[in-house]
């Protein structure tokens, strides 16, 4: 069951946009009295420059843009006041189920987590993940997710289903834009044959998710060809990502 045409129409204007850590780099000054930028300063650096931002900055402006739209959500996540918290959004429709809206780790299509729907209880499921099935399981306080990907690979995800507290939730935005990730990431949904798949840049190397399975790209001999590559796949300036990219060499990492 796809989601409904007003959770959808919101959700489709973020078909192109990438989750990446490279602009919490470009943005962190530490005189900044806060590291999280509002949504209007997302939406002006994208109009200049191409660039996203992180699993907050995605999720705070999802909620936005569900608000402007008349819909109702809230944040969810896991390990949410630790290094490895992750953000994501719950939009509910006009019948009251809920459709978990997760940018990022760029899914394709938010997904009905409601157990007592049977259709979804418990099945694989195609076209919601790029290059995996997704199968759920709903408990009362979180939801499992276990992806299945080709070649017999697996693993495993959970979310809170409580909607986190609104300070809680502003906490961890912080608290992960304070948080400057060793190496660059970058994660799109592109184009690929017949499908959507998952292109991501990790550790200064880069590989394509399919249905097929993993295609690696050959090893990047440069910073410039590094940043060729996500200007490729995401529109992010060129010159904004080389300099940023060799800030990621040289600079600190950690919670700051």
């Amino acid at each position: 069951m796809l989601p409904p045409a007003s959770i959808l129409k919101t959700w489709k204007k973020f078909d192109r946009i990438a989750m990446e850590t490279v602009t919490k780099r470009w943005n962190y000054h530490p005189d900044k009295p806060f590291q999280q930028r509002s949504v209007s300063q997302m939406k002006e650096q994208r109009d200049q420059f191409g660039v996203s931002g992180n699993c907050f900055d995605l999720a705070i402006w999802l909620l936005d843009e569900f608000k402007q739209d008349g819909i109702e959500a809230y944040p969810v996540g896991h390990d949410i006041h630790t290094d490895d918290a992750h953000a994501a959004v719950m939009a509910v429709d006009e019948n009251g189920r809920r459709f978990l809206c997760d940018l990022g780790d760029q899914w394709l299509l938010p997904i009905l987590i409601d157990a007592e729907d049977e259709e979804f209880s418990g099945e694989k499921l195609s076209g919601f993940f790029p290059g995996a099935d997704v199968q759920l399981k709903s408990h009362k306080s979180h939801l499992e997710v276990y992806y299945h990907r080709p070649n017999g690979r697996f693993s495993v995800q959970t979310y809170g289903l409580e909607p986190v507290n609104k300070g809680d939730f502003e906490m961890a935005a912080e608290r992960s834009q304070n948080y400057l990730n060793p190496y660059p990431l970058v994660e799109c949904r592109v184009p690929y044959k017949e499908e959507t798949a998952h292109w991501e840049f990790d550790k200064w190397q880069s590989f394509l998710s399919s249905t097929e399975g993993l295609h690696h790209d050959s090893p990047a001999v440069s910073i410039e060809v590094c940043a060729q590559r996500i200007n490729e796949k995401t529109g992010f300036s060129k010159d904004l990502l080389e300099q940023v990219l060799r800030k990621f060499k040289t600079a600190p990492s950690g919670l700051l």
